[in-house]
Parts: structure tokens; C-alpha cells; sequence
């Protein structure tokens, strides 16, 4: 969403700006829709959690409310369906859902493309696959190169408050797809131990749908959301703008006229006794 869109269908009461500060809707169905879109398999839980499959059963979605952990979205893709994950992204309770359905968007484009596209892993000697591209949105938007840590490259966000780490060396497979050690975090707030959200992805995640997910983050357009339902986090680094109603068209020329009171219409002049003071009364007629 974006300031552009219709006011009608604005969800908010205030825009959050930067975006990445702006938390989770709770609503699930703006990322399911992309999936649902190309008819994939939708199942329900008792808990209330939602699950997604791919007609070919080599992409699963899992949108997890009531899940054991805070990775409410995770999504899985498989070479072989009853193999492991080939690659496995998880957002998390409080990630802002227009990052979640920036991923399922990219996502639904790569499945109608095939395997091919959708399994791609990240390649660096490809110039289409080359994992640096998926940082290029974040540097072309003023993020700056960071080097918090021994075998971790990072860009953060000119506030401090947003940053994106890719680990280098050998990493669990199993760990990334469970853990926060993965080899792509991105997260905001105050500190990467304790951010107010967070987002990871494994090794072999396509660059295509991770430079969707840092195209959406670092977009500088705000997000709306409900003042009351705005964490505690964001007073202070955010910046709360009212949406305000929108205003009425302006006027057009045949408004005016058709608003404009009629006067009542006059009366022919004939109709109108005309008096004078000079004027003399007539003068009595001859008798018969």
C-alpha cells in the first residue's frame, strides 16, 4: 500500500513512516491472496493456523498464528515433495504483512515460471542470480555497508533503526530453516538481539524473492495502520502522519450554477401601474 492508493480501502487511521517500523497487521489473507490466486490447496487447522499447497506439492506455505514459536509465515520449497526443504523463509510475528506478500507475490510469479525459477539458488558468477543484487534496493536507497561482526556482511538503514546481515561460511541446514541462524536476517529496531521483528531466509532462497521482500522494506512510502494497535517501540523512531478524510471534489462550473438560488421571474412590463405625483385624475366625462 501506499499513500496513493484509495482512501476507501485504507486500513488505518495513521501512516508509519519509515515503513519497516510499522508492525504486523495480523491479518493473513493480503499474502495468502497471490497463492490462493493460482489455485493452491487451502487447509485450516483447529487452531486456527493456515496452510498453502503448491498444485505439485514442491511449495508449502504454513501461516501459523497459533504455532509453537514467533514465526507466524514460513514458507518451504522442495526439489522432492517428501525430501527436505530446498530453501526455506520465515517471517515473523510482528514483520509488517506487506513483506510477507511482497515474498508470496515473487513467489507466485516464480511458480508460473517452473522449478527452474522457483528452486533457482543464488548463484555469484550469474549476473541474474548473484545474491549481491538482492542488497542492491537497500544501497540504492541510501542504506550504508556495515561490518558488525567476523564473517558477517550487513547494510543498515541511514536511522539505524533496520538492518540486513548475510552470514558467510558454512551453515546448518537445519538450523536456518528453525532458527535465526540463517543465511539472510533482516530485522528492526533498537538491536538485532531483541528487534521489535524479524525476517530470515536459507542459503539456497531464490535472489529474486529476497530482493522482492528489500524492494518492499526499503520503499519509502508509509504504511497505514490503527494508532491503538501501534507497538510501544515506535514512539520516538517513527513518524505517525493522520490520514485524513479525503476532501470532496471541487465544484464544477454546472455545480455552481445548479446551487445558485433562482430569482422569481418578472413581470411584463405591461402588467406593472406605473404612478406619478404629476400625475392628474382624469377628468369626468361629458353628461348625456
Amino acid at each position: 500500500m501506499s499513500p496513493d492508493d484509495d482512501l476507501c480501502t485504507i486500513d488505518g487511521d495513521v501512516y508509519v513512516s519509515p515503513r519497516y517500523l510499522a508492525g504486523s497487521t495480523a491479518i493473513g489473507d493480503p499474502a495468502l491472496a497471490p497463492l490462493r490466486d493460482l489455485g493452491w490447496e487451502l487447509e485450516n487447522d483447529d487452531l486456527g493456523n493456515a496452510y498453502l499447497n503448491a498444485p505439485d506439492h514442491k511449495v508449502r506455505l504454513g501461516y501459523l498464528p497459533e504455532g509453537d514459536d514467533d514465526g507466524l509465515w514460513r514458507i518451504n520449497a522442495y526439489k522432492d515433495p517428501f525430501g527436505p526443504p530446498t530453501w526455506g523463509v520465515c517471517f515473523n510475528d510482528s514483520c509488517p504483512t506487506e513483506f510477507a506478500r511482497a515474498f508470496t507475490t515473487a513467489l507466485a510469479e516464480a511458480y508460473e515460471q517452473g522449478p527452474d525459477t522457483y528452486l533457482a539458488a543464488p548463484d555469484p558468477r550469474s549476473k541474474d542470480r548473484d545474491p549481491f543484487l538482492a542488497v542492491v534496493p537497500l544501497i540504492n536507497r541510501g542504506w550504508q555497508i556495515d561490518r558488525p561482526r567476523w564473517g558477517v556482511f550487513a547494510v543498515q538503514s541511514a536511522d539505524g533503526f533496520a538492518g540486513l546481515e548475510f552470514t558467510t561460511g558454512n551453515l546448518d541446514p537445519e538450523a536456518e530453516l528453525t532458527t535465526r541462524d540463517a543465511r539472510w536476517q533482516m530485522w528492526a529496531g533498537t538491536s538485532i538481539d531483541r528487534p521489535a521483528w524479524y525476517a530470515t531466509a536459507s542459503t539456497d532462497t531464490p535472489v529474486a524473492l529476497l530482493k522482492a521482500v528489500t524492494e518492499c522494506v526499503s520503499d519509502p512510502a508509509p504504511l497505514p495502520r490503527w494508532r491503538q494497535n501501534t507497538h510501544s517501540y515506535i514512539e520516538g523512531m517513527a513518524q505517525l502522519t493522520p490520514i485524513l478524510p479525503p476532501r470532496p471534489p471541487a465544484p464544477t462550473p454546472l455545480d455552481v450554477q445548479r446551487a445558485a438560488p433562482r430569482r422569481p421571474a418578472a413581470l411584463p412590463a405591461s402588467s406593472v401601474p406605473r404612478w406619478s405625483t404629476t400625475s392628474r385624475p382624469a377628468l369626468p366625462g361629458p353628461r348625456r
